[in-house]
């Protein structure tokens, strides 16, 4: 876990790497949960495609989707392919507010690399604040065997609920915004034929 400190400094320095003023507005790219629980104030979304990484359940969740005992998975940003997200503008106003809510819900561990990255949006490319997949933290997972993946999902829940919910949750953000993950409808699809196939044994 990152200590209070060691978050607010690395915050800072994310900003510092844009020489953030406090008039400049800046964008934040959502892959995730930021997609459909941005929980800050934002004055424009777009959907915009980030190329060189896609959105993977590659972090074990310990807290929130899961527990020590029987992790879950969220969402990360792996190397390789691309992404289409939500892209949200935060008013240069409301940025240090945003950022500190940012670095306490995506950064208390450290799982994730702050990056400002290009993406495609409709009206042009922007530069956007991601939050990536730091590959060297113990809590990042390769990828994993369908069936063993189907299980963590299905049977973990942590603090804000079951693993299987955010998953879907996501999933239907995606769908109901038109941006198509084949990943994460593949997913999905094999979350539909599993819990069919274990329903009467719960029974």
């Amino acid at each position: 876990m990152l200590s209070d400190a060691e978050r607010k400094a690395s915050l800072h320095a994310s900003l510092s790497e844009v020489g953030w003023t406090p008039c400049q507005d800046v964008w934040v790219y959502g892959y995730g949960s930021l997609i459909w629980r941005p929980e800050f104030d934002f004055s424009e979304q777009r959907q915009a495609l980030l190329r060189g990484y896609h959105r993977a359940l590659c972090l074990w969740s310990r807290i929130n989707r899961g527990t020590p005992e029987e992790p879950g998975l969220v969402f990360g940003l792996d190397v390789g392919g691309s992404c289409r997200g939500m892209a949200f503008r935060i008013p240069g106003s409301m940025v240090p507010d945003a950022f500190d809510a940012l670095w306490q819900r995506e950064m208390p561990s450290g799982a994730y690399i702050p990056r400002w990255l290009r993406c495609h949006t409709s009206e042009g490319d922007i530069r956007a604040l991601v939050f990536t997949m730091n590959r060297k933290t113990d809590a990042y997972v390769p990828r994993m065997p369908d069936e063993q993946l189907m299980q963590v999902v299905h049977r973990a829940r942590g603090i804000n609920g079951p693993c299987i919910e955010y998953v879907l949750e996501t999933a239907s953000a995606l769908q109901r915004s038109k941006m198509l993950d084949k990943r994460l409808q593949n997913v999905v699809n094999l979350l539909q034929s599993y819990t069919g196939q274990i329903a009467p044994n719960q029974a």
